[in-house]
């Protein structure tokens, strides 16, 4: 009997894999929904929440607890974009379970590493939930009762005594980074307040989302060309600035100032700065396989700090995702930066798509849409990051996100008062001694080369069938 040639046992071995790769045509709505509910299912395949002894709301080791309300604020998302309600209760569970006795998203089991931005991002879950009308099983809270006060908790927690404003990182004293500010707190802070006073009316929120924004300019972290730097220790006054650049910091406070002319009814200074931070984001924009960016080639979304050099941490590679939703939303409320946005989400959902061809349903995400072929190495940030690009192409056909006067009753009543702008309130206590931002995850050693781990075997087993 004649053997077969490599190439024909290489096919077989093959076959099965590219078969079940994910397949996505970015200009159809069906095909852009059913792969989102393919990444949503293997997404949520990391949660536990629901099993005996599990916490609920929480992904678990390794990831964060600020992760868990970015997968939740997705979801909604999904909810609305798609119109898949089989994910509503489990959502509505996550978000209600981890508000803490004062209704605000500081929960007790949280203590030790909960800090600003990650209180921000739970309280934005809310308040998408709250604009999108997501269902809601109680009166109280409600979604945009949750949004306000954690907004209330961060305007308390202002610091003017050092580097003349803003947010410090961490919340406690006592957690390492207490001694940090940074773009990502600042952009968050800025972000739901600029969203607040758009569903509120409310001209005190608007304030604070100015005052945000202009200490963050002041400080340097939003330098004059528009491109957002990490943050500095106060021990310096802030003086000396990590300038690394991460998608989701540029993408917040795009997103804020989207809203905030949105709100203004385009008002020219709101509006430049709109424009002008989508177009430092192209530093996060790189070309298929490397290749060249070009009017017909805009460049897929890359975590420029990390990526290239496969040294992005668990927490890095959902960063894409959060930024991919705020891309989506902001095409919603400044209808001016589609033409923009849509190319750069479109090319990055294409490379996206090759990279949810791993694991052993042939459909686990990797990070590097850059590249051709799966890179290796999954988890719960690269689902994220994948799904939420996916959506946010489906963000331009559909309604801008809705304010007060057209929701629910029960989403207008707000318990507590907001602290004017103009407060000088401080967080106390001694910030404890760090040298620089610690990393919020630890590095990994990147996996073996796909093609080594899944064919080789397959060759082997198609060999021993002749």
């Amino acid at each position: 009997m004649q053997l077969p040639t490599w190439s024909s046992v290489l096919l077989c071995a093959l076959t099965p894999l590219l078969a079940n790769a994910l397949s996505l045509d970015v200009t159809s709505s069906a095909s852009i929904k059913n792969a989102s509910s393919t990444v949503a299912k293997d997404l949520l395949s990391y949660y536990h929440g629901t099993d005996p002894g599990q916490p609920t709301g929480l992904f678990g080791q390794p990831y964060a607890w600020w992760e868990a309300g970015a997968v939740w604020g997705s979801l909604i998302d999904y909810w609305n974009y798609t119109g898949d309600a089989q994910y509503v209760g489990l959502v509505q569970q996550a978000l209600l379970w981890q508000v803490g006795p004062s209704n605000d998203y500081m929960t007790p089991n949280q203590t030790k590493t909960e800090a600003n931005d990650d209180q921000a991002i739970w309280a934005l879950a809310a308040m998408r939930a709250a604009e999108l009308r997501f269902p809601n099983p109680s009166a109280s809270p409600s979604w945009v009762e949750l949004a306000i006060n954690a907004f209330n908790d961060q305007a308390s927690r202002w610091d003017a005594g050092t580097c003349g404003g803003g947010l410090r990182w961490q919340i406690f004293t006592f957690n390492k980074g207490y001694d940090y500010k940074d773009a990502i707190s600042s952009g968050a802070f800025f972000q739901l307040a600029a969203r607040l006073a758009r569903y509120t009316g409310n001209q005190t929120y608007a304030d604070w989302a100015t005052k945000s924004y202009d200490w963050t300019s002041s400080a340097g972290f939003l330098s004059d060309d528009y491109k957002v730097f990490d943050g500095a220790l106060v021990e310096s006054n802030c003086s000396v600035i990590d300038r690394i650049q991460w998608t989701y910091a540029a993408g917040a406070f795009m997103y804020g100032s989207a809203v905030m002319t949105n709100l203004t009814n385009t008002t020219a200074t709101w509006k430049t700065r709109t424009n002008d931070l989508l177009s430092s984001m192209s530093v996060f924009f790189t070309g298929a396989n490397d290749t060249h960016v070009t009017s017909s080639n805009p460049g897929i979304m890359t975590e420029v700090a990390c990526e290239p050099l496969g040294t992005c941490d668990t927490d890095q590679y959902a960063y894409k995702g959060l930024t991919a939703q705020w891309m989506g939303e902001a095409m919603q409320v400044a209808p001016f930066t589609t033409d923009i946005i849509l190319s750069y989400l479109q090319s990055s959902a294409e490379g996206a798509a090759k990279q949810c061809s791993g694991g052993d349903n042939g459909t686990a995400c990797g990070m590097h849409w850059t590249k051709s072929e799966y890179d290796g190495k999954t988890g719960l940030g690269q689902e994220l990051s994948a799904l939420n690009v996916f959506l946010a192409n489906l963000a331009v056909n559909s309604s801008a996100p809705t304010n007060a006067n057209t929701t629910e009753p029960n989403t207008t009543s707000v318990k507590g008062t907001t602290p004017s702008s103009t407060s000088t309130a401080t967080t106390s206590g001694k910030p404890t001694a760090t040298s620089s931002k610690p990393s919020s995850g630890s590095d990994r050693l990147w996996a073996a080369s796909w093609t080594l781990s899944l064919v080789v075997p397959a060759v082997l087993l198609s060999l021993s069938l002749f």
